[in-house]
């Protein structure tokens, strides 16, 4: 699985820090966050299947046909690195992939930062995940009749941040050096999701961080995830849009490590 999903190891420290990215996305965009962490733990980027470096041979429709696939992939990645006890990061869908992980593993992540989590992102009676299964179908009609509008419509969607530009064209960069045919599949998977009950009887510790104004998963559905995941810690970051690993990783890295830093001491 190292070469199938590019994993890539460095730091030193007895403590292990996993970083999953979401989607359209892959480790890259975690170069601004990761190396901080690198001193006090051993640090770990992969690609998701069908991303970055991944192997797209790899890559089976079928498995990868709900949000477990990927993270019996996590579970794989940590069993082979020896995993206990590590932290792991997760941006957007990857927060749910790690929570599934977490279950599927106990003992493996005992710490997971969830960072603008969606258990769904479609409304659902009183549950409001922030679009309507509408608009879902429409963005995706148009992922079939033109893949870079709609890269740069959900780039734009996630940064949040019309004055940052760059950060819109690096995001759609990013969907466009996927394989349309594959990224169109994770998208579907990631926006029909449905892991509300998975944040039940979570066995790890958890904080999430909530960006302000973010589109993508709102607040609401950030105090959703809170309500329901048992003894989570809940930040609400400056940090405008769904993307605060590259719009402010000063910010998001200090929150990280304020939290690992409190629940040391809790351990100790």
């Amino acid at each position: 699985m190292g070469s199938r999903n590019n994993v890539r190891t460095f730091g030193s420290g007895e403590s292990a820090i996993l970083f999953a990215h979401g989607y359209g996305c892959d480790q890259t965009m975690w170069r601004h966050v990761a190396p901080a962490f690198e001193h006090a733990h051993r640090v770990i980027l992969f690609d998701h299947v069908g991303a970055g470096g991944s192997d797209l041979a790899a890559w089976n429709p079928a498995k990868y046909q709900s949000l477990h696939g990927y993270a019996e992939d996590v579970v794989e990645i940590g069993s082979s690195l020896g995993l206990r006890d590590a932290i792991f990061v997760g941006h957007s869908v990857s927060a749910m992939i790690g929570i599934l992980a977490a279950k599927m593993a106990p003992g493996m992540f005992t710490k997971l930062v969830l960072v603008g989590p969606s258990p769904r992102y479609i409304n659902d009676g009183e549950y409001f995940g922030g679009f309507e299964a509408t608009e879902i179908d429409r963005l995706m009609a148009l992922s079939e009749e033109d893949f870079r509008d709609w890269s740069i419509q959900v780039a734009s969607l996630a940064i949040g941040n019309p004055e940052r530009s760059e950060l819109v064209e690096e995001l759609v960069a990013s969907f466009c050096r996927a394989d349309p045919a594959i990224a169109r599949h994770f998208a579907h998977v990631t926006f029909s999701s449905d892991n509300r009950r998975d944040l039940e009887a979570v066995p790890a510790k958890v904080l999430i961080l909530q960006c302000s104004n973010d589109a993508i998963a709102p607040e609401v559905v950030g105090r959703y995830v809170q309500a329901r995941i048992t003894g989570s810690d809940f930040v609400r970051l400056r940090a405008t849009g769904h993307c605060p690993n590259l719009s402010a990783p000063e910010e998001t890295i200090r929150a990280i490590c304020a939290w690992l830093d409190s629940q040391l001491a809790v351990d100790t």
